[in-house]
């Protein structure tokens, strides 16, 4: 997010120019990540509307908290936008290697190995963060000022989604990898997230 020419640092109209192109990247992964980030950046807005508003210094203290780590949060989102970019990109050069050889040809299916188990990991990382987002999500709607309630629910539901968008990737990039422990360890991992959002479901 800090590095020069980040996505994260583009306009709205920039960002979505870049989706639309013809082009692998950025793509799903990243719209994922900005929904996330998006959301952590809703219950953000409901805490500063509603930290005053609290009946005592506990719960004052709780909703600071909370805002503390969704901003923690959204910068983590951020960063996987373009994290995604260079997880994806780096599974093209691999496929783009050259295959003339058994030599190249081993070389070549090792390091799309290599490049997949990243790029698994990515939409991974970005699933535990929306969750967490999730969670402060469900807590400012029960506990935020009703003026807000509708931004609370939105975070809820964009979160949600950018859970799902998230579990989707890793299942469809865990499905090209030959390490069966991996896939088992990181699918595991993921059904874990799943139940603790309540049973969301993965979109496949």
């Amino acid at each position: 997010m800090d590095k020069p020419g980040a996505i994260a640092d583009q306009s709205i109209g920039s960002f979505l120019d870049a989706l639309a192109a013809a082009a692998a990247t950025p793509g799903g992964g990243s719209a994922t990540a900005l929904m996330g980030a998006m959301a952590a950046a809703l219950v953000g807005m409901v805490c500063g509307l509603s930290i005053e508003r609290q009946p005592s210094a506990a719960a004052r203290d709780e909703l600071a908290a909370t805002l503390r780590r969704a901003q923690e949060l959204r910068a983590r989102l951020c960063s996987m936008i373009d994290a995604d970019v260079a997880a994806f990109d780096a599974v093209m050069r691999a496929y783009a290697l050259p295959k003339s050889g058994d030599a190249d040809k081993a070389a070549r299916s090792a390091a799309i190995q290599r490049a997949l188990h990243e790029a698994t990991l990515a939409p991974l990382e970005c699933a535990r963060a929306c969750a967490e987002v999730m969670e402060l999500a469900r807590l400012v709607a029960q506990k935020g000022h009703t003026s807000a309630a509708g931004e609370a629910a939105v975070a809820a539901l964009a979160s949600q989604a950018a859970v799902r968008c998230a579990a989707l990737n890793v299942r469809i990039n865990a499905g090209s990898i030959r390490d069966g422990v991996f896939v088992e360890s990181t699918l595991g991992e993921l059904e874990g997230i799943l139940r603790q959002c309540g049973g969301v479901d993965a979109g496949g």
